[in-house]
């Protein structure tokens, strides 16, 4: 095995040990479903206690790798196969060497989704997942061309926290449940595109020069790019600059000094590379 793959299944499987510590001590002692297979896989174990709910996540799942197969490519499924297989293994073996035991709600929606959001992060920089939600929704969108991936892995993880609680009869928990959906997904953004989220500026302007300009002075790299008024058929030309988050309140001031008809549009970039920003650690994504 290659040293970079070496480094990429032995991250996987650091990420899976995490991932199963956090479920195990902050959702399943603590009855807050994970949304997903995962949480399938918690309401069969509540009715069938002998059943291991890392077992059944991984039986739950092989069906959808095998449609998957042809939809994901070769490496990410190995690796997501992987992934998937052993946070089951360590669910099920953390679960039987120590009984976790419950803590406040808040805290466990809290700190179980910084811990799996974290972990998943991690396994997406490594080109793989767990399976579940992602591989659902993607073989949903077959159907559902016009939504979106994170659209259709959100319905599926509330509907099945929705269930979770039902069964449990605690609307607060489906509560509870989806605190911890939207902390994973916030901790898992920071992890895979960093805490350095930079900006992206259109800027339309009669004084592109002068704005031009002043944004070379701030050291930030600018592009001029043809544009054409579709109503006056003016030709203009349209100012694109990147810059991070900070540098978003003194660009939209000094370009509102010089031009306050100027039409500006300004759109978050997860990722920028090259010059002047991060190069690209994100191991593949």
């Amino acid at each position: 095995m290659k040293r970079n793959a070496f480094i990429q299944y032995a991250m996987i499987t650091v990420s899976c040990a995490v991932y199963a510590f956090g479920f195990d001590w902050c959702y399943d002692a603590n009855h807050i479903s994970v949304g997903g297979f995962t949480g399938i896989a918690q309401i069969i174990n509540y009715f069938l206690p002998w059943a291991p709910v890392g077992t059944v996540a991984w039986i739950l799942n092989i069906p959808l790798f095998i449609i998957g197969w042809k939809m994901i490519g070769r490496r990410l499924f190995f690796a997501s196969l992987y992934g998937m297989t052993v946070t089951s293994v360590f669910i099920d073996l953390f679960a039987s060497l120590h009984e976790f035991q419950p803590m406040d709600p808040i805290l466990a929606a809290l700190y179980g989704g910084v811990i799996a959001g974290v972990a998943a992060g991690i396994m997406m920089r490594q080109d793989a997942n767990t399976g579940g939600t992602e591989m659902a929704a993607r073989i949903m969108k077959l159907k559902f061309e016009g939504a979106s991936i994170g659209t259709l892995m959100l319905s599926v993880d509330l509907v099945v926290t929705v269930v979770y609680a039902l069964i449990f009869r605690d609307f607060t928990r489906a509560l509870y449940g989806l605190v911890g959906l939207y902390v994973s997904s916030i901790a898992m953004d920071r992890v895979v595109y960093g805490a350095n989220a930079s900006k992206v500026a259109y800027i339309i302007s009669n004084h592109q020069e002068a704005i031009t300009a002043e944004l070379l002075k701030l050291e930030r790299g600018v592009t001029l790019m043809e544009g054409k008024g579709a109503y006056s058929g003016e030709n203009k030309q349209v100012i694109l600059c990147a810059f991070p988050r900070i540098h978003f309140v003194p660009i939209k001031r000094l370009v509102r000094e010089i031009d306050p008809d100027a039409f500006i549009i300004v759109c978050d970039a997860h990722e920028i590379l090259g010059e002047g920003f991060l190069a690209n650690v994100s191991g593949g994504l």
